[in-house]
C-alpha cells in the first residue's frame, strides 16, 4: 500500500491523488509511488479518463530540497534519470489526464502538472519553475514541456527568472487550460474528462500518441506515425460499431475494443 499518492476509481475516472501534508512534496518514495500509480491507471480497463489532484490545498510546492541538499553531483547523476522517468510515466499513461491544480505548482509539482494534458487551474494558484533560485535548473521536464507548451521564449523567462505566474497569466501564455474558483478544481477537472469515459478508448490512445509522439518528429516522420496509427485502428471493434453507428443513425456503444 502506497503511502503518499493513492488511486481512487469511480465511474471510469482514476483519481491519482497525492497526500503528503503540508505540501506534497516529491521525494524519492512520492516519485515512485507515482510511478506506481500511473502503472496501476494505465493496467485498469475500467479506468478511461485520470485526474491528478493534490488536495483542496496544494497541489504540488516542489521537490523535497531537504533531500536533495546534501546530494553531490555523483548522487544526483544516479538518481536524475529516474526522477524523469517517473514524471513521464505519468505523460505516457494513454488515457486522457487532466491536473487539477489548487495552491503551488512549483518545481517538481509544475512538472507534474505539465507532464498531464490538460491543467485545470483554481484561480488563486500559483504556478512556475523556480530552481534556478537555488542554483539548479527543472530537470523532470520543466525545460522541455514547459518550452513546448508556451514557446521557448516564454519557457526561458519562467525558468530563467524563476518568477510565479498566476492563473491569469497562465492562462493567456498556455500553461492552464481552465481557471475555476478554487472549490470547483477538483469537480471541474472530472467534468473536462467525463467526456471521454464512453470514448473509443484504442481511439484516444492512439490521438494522444500520434500528437505527443509527432511533436518530436520532422512533419515527414509525423505523417508516417499518424498514417500508422490510423490505420492500426481498422483492426478495433470500436471502429466497426462507430462506422456502423454512423450508417444506421444513432448514438456508438464504444466497448475500447
Amino acid at each position: 500500500m502506497a503511502e503518499f499518492v493513492r488511486v481512487e476509481t469511480k465511474d471510469g475516472i482514476g483519481t491519482i491523488r497525492l497526500d503528503r501534508p503540508p505540501m506534497n512534496a516529491l521525494n524519492t518514495q512520492v516519485q515512485e509511488e507515482l510511478r506506481a500509480a500511473a502503472s496501476a491507471v494505465t493496467a485498469d480497463t475500467e479506468v478511461r479518463a485520470v485526474v491528478v489532484y493534490g488536495g483542496e490545498k496544494v497541489f504540488a510546492a516542489g521537490a523535497d530540497i531537504k533531500e536533495m541538499a546534501d546530494m553531490s553531483y555523483v548522487d544526483m547523476a544516479a538518481r536524475a534519470r529516474e526522477l524523469s522517468s517517473a514524471f513521464d510515466a505519468i505523460a505516457r499513461i494513454p488515457k486522457p489526464v487532466v491536473a487539477a491544480v489548487t495552491g503551488y505548482a512549483l518545481g517538481g509539482g509544475c512538472e507534474l502538472a505539465l507532464a498531464c494534458d490538460w491543467r485545470v487551474v483554481a484561480d488563486d494558484a500559483k504556478l512556475g519553475q523556480p530552481e534556478i533560485k537555488l542554483g539548479i535548473i527543472p530537470g523532470a521536464g520543466g525545460t522541455q514541456r514547459l518550452a513546448r507548451l508556451v514557446g521557448p521564449a516564454r519557457a526561458k523567462d519562467l525558468v530563467m527568472s524563476g518568477r510565479m505566474v498566476d492563473a491569469e497569466e497562465a492562462l493567456r501564455i498556455g500553461l492552464a487550460d481552465r481557471v475555476v474558483p478554487s472549490a470547483e478544481v477538483y469537480e471541474a477537472a472530472i467534468t473536462l474528462v467525463r467526456q471521454y469515459t464512453n470514448g473509443p478508448s484504442q481511439a484516444l490512445r492512439a490521438a494522444k500518441l500520434a500528437i505527443d509522439g509527432g511533436l518530436d518528429m520532422d512533419l515527414a516522420s509525423g505523417l508516417a506515425w499518424e498514417s500508422q496509427l490510423f490505420a492500426a485502428l481498422f483492426a478495433t471493434e470500436d471502429k466497426a460499431e462507430g462506422m456502423s453507428a454512423f450508417v444506421e443513425k444513432r448514438k456508438p456503444n464504444f466497448l475500447g475494443k
